[in-house]
This record gives structure tokens, C-alpha cells and sequence, in this order.
């Protein structure tokens, strides 16, 4: 990694200084979350690249149970052969408050041997929660941003994931999840990230405006507000409350390093206390250079082969980084950066202050 790029780094990270930000961005309503639901289903419509129904007897069983419901039965023992046929998996999510009769978008994906599912369509298809019960009804072309090709002599090109796909508004939702939001005289706003410092900005921000006890903060993640109890004052009030400008705490000093791309990410209120490092590293060379030791004509000596090592050793020069007290992590990166060191040698300095109790953050390494 270039040095800019760690001075260009570090300037994008002192640049985010702690600044208002919309309570929206910084908690969520308890109870107002979206939903998974999955399903099964048949893909079909494929040019030949469906499942091998020797290796997948599901899909077969699937086929004849759908033909069942159409009054189609298949011989027994019949040798149904279906390419153009997969079965596959379907998942959504449910947002909050979804409807009956809104749309949501669906992803389809191959849970057998099928080669691809491009060009083809699934069939109705219901989608359950995790209760058991069906929230809706999928069906649809699928859209996949893959391909799959082959030639007759076994050469294979493959892009992307052929074998899953997409249905944008793919499924029609059937039935509306239960909401907690008009229940109770007070909701619960849970931060995104829990901080004490955010928790109390935003309980003395509610109670300036709203008035003394309407917002208590139950610990650093949630804060519990009084709130209207007809439905229409309750989206009325909240469309107030959650726009307004709350002053965020900093995040925990933190720095994470990943030893195996070099990347090293250092935190805002990364400090270092008073202490004085050096990185250096010691070449040692040794080379064998023999000598042949040749007898003079007609002498009856033997020849000989005479043993001979050179060893030489280099230390590269390395200056000493000396840090006053309070010294930033910018300051840091900067006596890098004119030094001319690597990375490497800022990660090793960065995990010497750590053992010595001189840095003031979490090391992360991962």
C-alpha cells in the first residue's frame, strides 16, 4: 500500500467528526422489523440446463404432485425425464406493515444440480413465516445476472451465479403480520449502536421539546418515550421526533488491522501515551564459494576441494519514532509516512505501543 494512500486514509477518518445526525439514523421503533419467509417451489421453461432427475427424485415427486392437482396422474415406474424443470428455493422478506395485495421482491435459487435457471419462470409458490403460516404468494420470470455455456469437447465458461436469480414484486403478500406499534402508551427506541452518551443526547433532546419525563433512557441501547394512543397522533408524533438533529457519542478508539491484506483502519480517538519505539530488521547472508586445489603434473597428488564461506550481515537503518503524551494517531501516521515505511512496519509499531500499555484503543486483528 502506498504511503499516500495511508495519509488519505487517515485525513478521510479525522474528517468525520462527531456531528448532528436525524434520530431516525440512529435507533429504530421496537416491534416495527421485517420478516423472512421462505418457500418452495418449480422452476420451469429451462433450455435443457435443469436437474438430472436421477440424482434429484424431489423434483420428479414435485412434479407429479403438482400434475396430481391438475388430474394427471403418471404411470407408476413412468421414466419422467425433466431439463427443463428445477426445483428450487424461494426467500423474502416482509417489510413492516405490508399489506394484503402489496408486492414484494424474491430471490430464487437452484437446491439441486440445475446448470442454470436463465430464461425460466416459477410456478405459484407459497412463502411461509416462521410460524407455519402463509404470508404470500409468489410467482414470476426470474431475472439472472449469469450465464452458463458449454461445448461439445468438455471446455466450460461460467459467469456469475447462474443457478439463482431474481423476481422484482415476484410475490403478492396474502397476510399482514401483527404489529405492536399502536398497542401501549410508549415505545421503545432502540440505537443502532448503543452508546451512553447517544442515549442521554437524545433524552434530553425529547424532554426539552415534549416536556420533563416524556423520554428515560432504560440503559445505553434503549430509551423508552411516552407516546400518543390514537394510531393518527402516534405517525403524527413520530414524524416529529424521529427528524430531529441529536448530537451522537463518539465511537470506542479502536484499531483493526488485517494481517493478511496489509489493511490497517484506525479510529478518530486513537491517542498514545509518552514512549519512545524502533523497527529494524537484521540481514544475515552466508554463501559457500569453494576453492579446487589441483596437484602439479606427474606429482601423483589428488585433487582436492577446499571449503571456503563468506557471512556477511546488514542491519537496515531504522530511526526511533518518539511519541509525547496525547500524540494523535495522525501525527503517528505522519512520522510514517516521512520515514518512508511500509504498512508492515506500522502495523508492527501499532502492536509494540499495545504490549507496552502506551495505546490508548482496542487492537483488533482479524
Amino acid at each position: 500500500m502506498p504511503k499516500y494512500l495511508i495519509a488519505c486514509l487517515v485525513t478521510l477518518l479525522f474528517s468525520s467528526f462527531a456531528q448532528a445526525e436525524r434520530l431516525k439514523d440512529l435507533a429504530s421503533i421496537q416491534g416495527v422489523r421485517s420478516n423472512q419467509l421462505i418457500g418452495y417451489g418449480l422452476v420451469v421453461g429451462l433450455n435443457g440446463s435443469g436437474d438430472q432427475t436421477t440424482q434429484t427424485p424431489f423434483t420428479v415427486q414435485t412434479f407429479n404432485n403438482m400434475l396430481a392437482q391438475f388430474g394427471i396422474k403418471v404411470p407408476p415406474g413412468g421414466n419422467v425425464q425433466l431439463k427443463n424443470v428445477a426445483a428450487v428455493s424461494i426467500h423474502a422478506d416482509l417489510p413492516p406493515f405490508a399489506r394484503p395485495g402489496q408486492t414484494i421482491d424474491i430471490t430464487v435459487s437452484s437446491i439441486g444440480n440445475a446448470k442454470s435457471l436463465r430464461g425460466g419462470s416459477l410456478l405459484m409458490a407459497p412463502l411461509k413465516g416462521i410460524d407455519g403460516n402463509v404470508y404470500a404468494i409468489a410467482q414470476g420470470n426470474l431475472v439472472v445476472g449469469g450465464f452458463d455455456a458449454s461445448g461439445a469437447d468438455g471446455s466450460r465458461i461460467t459467469v456469475n451465479v447462474p443457478s439463482a436469480g431474481r423476481i422484482p414484486s415476484g410475490a403478492t403478500v396474502e397476510r399482514a403480520v401483527p404489529s405492536g406499534f399502536n398497542q401501549g402508551d410508549y415505545l421503545t427506541l432502540n440505537l443502532n449502536r448503543p452508546d451512553f452518551t447517544t442515549a442521554k443526547n437524545i433524552v434530553d433532546k425529547l424532554n426539552d421539546m415534549l416536556g420533563p419525563r416524556v423520554a428515560q433512557a432504560m440503559d445505553a441501547g434503549s430509551i423508552r418515550v411516552s407516546a400518543p394512543i390514537d394510531p393518527t397522533q402516534r405517525v403524527d408524533y413520530l414524524s416529529i421526533i424521529e427528524n430531529l438533529e441529536i448530537e451522537a457519542g463518539q465511537a470506542v478508539a479502536k484499531v483493526i488491522i488485517n494481517a493478511r491484506t496489509g489493511t490497517i483502519v484506525i479510529g478518530q480517538n486513537v491517542r498514545v501515551q509518552p514512549a519512545a519505539v524502533t523497527h529494524g530488521s537484521l540481514t544475515v547472508v552466508i554463501t559457500e564459494d569453494p576453492i579446487v586445489s589441483q596437484p602439479e603434473p606427474f606429482s601423483q597428488g589428488q585433487t582436492a576441494i577446499v571449503p571456503r564461506s563468506k557471512v556477511s550481515a546488514a542491519q537496515e537503518a531504522k530511526p526511533m519514532f518518539k511519541f509525547g503524551p496525547g500524540t494523535t494517531l495522525d501525527e503517528i501516521v505522519r512520522a510514517v509516512n516521512q520515514v518512508g515505511a511500509a504498512p508492515s512496519d506500522l502495523m508492527a509499531i501499532l502492536e509494540a505501543l499495545k504490549q507496552a500499555g502506551a495505546l490508548q484503543a482496542d487492537l483488533i486483528v482479524i
